[in-house]
């Protein structure tokens, strides 16, 4: 009850910054097309995990709540949206949360302007860094000591920091063989790209607002680095066998993109020299097909990646267990803290 209390009141915050994007900077005026498609897309429905765990690491060590921690809170999901316009982009993905993506909603509204020299694509890159300063502004919404105002800022500059080169590094990582490719690189994907932005840093940053030791704070970020990589092989094993329905895309584009996760790392460790061979060539393919992603899910069953992973996520959540039971948060919102945990993984 308590988690979908304070989703509410993250959606109700959310809602009520879009209501005042338009008095604050006037977006509408500047261009009706920049605010109707920013509006559309932070408006869409998510599982707002980010600003949650936010609020959660706020009020574990705080006395009282601040006024304005929902409007900071909101931060963290509006840094998710601009991170998500930008990395469909790269992923030349066509949906998002299970309606068309941005670049692909910009695309459609110049489809009668053949004379344009530029794309969808272009006006996305430029929304996406109005949906950072945005993140920005809604930060500094909460009423809290300066100084750990400023701290906690830094951390949310960190995470923008962090994903950004976890990206980076992963696109880096295409270019390179898959038998040279090591567990150790994918984790650091991982780890920058997912554990930090979604996990440690939300609750890292709640946690610096509220003023709690930094022992504290490190234990979060490390119980967040361990959950985040739980998330992200769970995420994998949706990605490959989920339905679009249940995870607003294509379960395709993993392939389509070529991405190296833990379950083509472990496949092709494990596999015949014959089927590393099919491994690479359905990865170099151009044209993914439903056929390519059934004989992906065969490979991945026959080699027994999915054990593998369900191992994995076992002795991560372990790790990340041990840490929880040392934290010195309020019960409540240690209580709270564990139960979406579990939530989040489906366990």
């Amino acid at each position: 009850m308590m988690t979908l209390k304070i989703r509410k009141r993250v959606e109700k915050e959310l809602k009520n910054y879009i209501r005042e994007l338009d008095t604050s900077y006037s977006l509408s005026k500047i261009s009706p097309v920049l605010y109707a498609n920013i509006k559309e897309f932070i408006s869409r429905q998510g599982k707002r995990i980010r600003p949650i765990l936010f609020v959660i690491g706020y009020l574990g060590y705080a006395k009282k709540a601040a006024a304005g921690l929902y409007r900071s809170a909101v931060s963290i999901e509006l840094l998710h949206d601009f991170m998500l316009v930008h990395d469909d982009i790269i992923d030349k993905s066509d949906t998002r949360r299970g309606r068309p993506s941005m670049h692909s909603m910009l695309n459609r509204y110049l489809s009668g302007n053949k004379n344009a020299k530029f794309n969808g694509e272009d006006l996305t890159i430029v929304i996406g860094d109005v949906m950072f300063a945005l993140a920005m502004h809604a930060f500094l919404g909460i009423r809290e000591d300066e100084k750990r105002k400023e701290r906690a800022l830094k951390k949310l500059i960190e995470a923008a920091i962090y994903t950004g080169s976890g990206e980076f590094i992963e696109l880096l990582y295409g270019l390179k063989k898959l038998e040279r490719i090591t567990k150790e690189d994918i984790y650091r994907v991982y780890d920058y790209k997912t554990a930090n932005y979604t996990f440690a840093s939300p609750l890292a940053i709640g946690a610096t607002l509220a003023g709690a030791r930094q022992d504290e704070i490190d234990k979060l970020v490390k119980y967040g680095i361990y959950l985040g990589r739980a998330f992200q092989i769970n995420d994998d094993i949706l990605g490959m066998f989920g339905s679009e329905k249940k995870t607003g895309k294509s379960n395709l584009t993993d392939l389509k993109e070529a991405k190296k996760t833990i379950l083509i790392w472990h496949a092709y460790k494990n596999s015949s020299p014959k089927t590393r061979l099919i491994i690479k060539r359905l990865l170099s393919k151009s044209n993914i097909g439903k056929s390519d992603l059934l004989r992906m899910r065969g490979i991945l069953n026959c080699s027994g990646t999915l054990d593998y992973a369900a191992r994995e996520i076992d002795a991560l959540i372990k790790k990340a267990e041990f840490i929880n039971k040392t934290l010195k948060m309020q019960p409540r919102y240690l209580n709270l803290l564990n139960s979406l945990s579990k939530e989040i993984l489906s366990l």
